[in-house]
């Protein structure tokens, strides 16, 4: 029972992050088309937009900090290699997991002062300086649901090397690159 109901949270994490992560990733050529628009409009046109920059800025927030939880999910996030490819893949779990509970100390932070810098901008209308001005409310109730996936992953990580520590054997079958780069191949 509490095998099949961590697989669960393991696969319906893994899910989530995935597709969220490939989601955003469609931010990347909306950018580049925003970036393109304001170069065509500043230099052909002559008409600059007040709203290119502030738009790019967004978008490049938003990608980075929505694709963090699938960027820890597909191990992108750098490691200090000179000490974690020189020992076990048990050695490597329990490093995961120290790293795991700092990430997520560090989440529940980002967390807790975005959520006041939500209610702070709301209540004050707080915008962007900028002759645009957007609202910038959103960006604080991004970082919110963003630190939130990070935290759930960490969380399906650790689950999942625990369980490999404990019972030798992997929590959530892996594709068989997944296997090939866990034993270093």
């Amino acid at each position: 029972m509490l095998t099949s109901t961590l697989r669960l949270y393991c696969s319906g994490v893994q899910s989530l992050v995935t597709f969220l992560g490939k989601g955003i990733s469609v931010l990347m050529p909306m950018i580049a088309l925003v970036i393109a628009f304001e170069v065509f409009a500043r230099y052909f046109l002559n008409k600059p937009t007040i709203w290119a920059y502030d738009l790019s800025l967004f978008f490049s927030g938003y990608l980075a900090a929505l694709g963090g939880a699938y960027a820890q999910q597909q191990r992108a996030h750098i490691n200090v290699d000179i000490l974690y490819l020189s020992v076990s893949a048990n050695t490597k779990r329990v490093f995961n997991l120290f790293t795991g509970c700092l990430a997520i100390f560090f989440m529940s932070v980002v967390i807790i002062a975005s959520y006041q810098k939500f209610g702070e901008a709301l209540q004050f209308n707080y915008r962007r300086m900028s002759e645009w001005a957007p609202p910038m409310h959103h960006f604080w109730m991004m970082l919110i649901v963003a630190a939130s996936l990070i935290i759930l992953q960490f969380l399906s990580d650790m689950i999942k090397d625990t369980y490999h520590l404990i019972t030798g054997t992997d929590l959530v079958p892996q594709a068989d690159e997944d296997a090939e780069d866990a034993h270093g191949n």
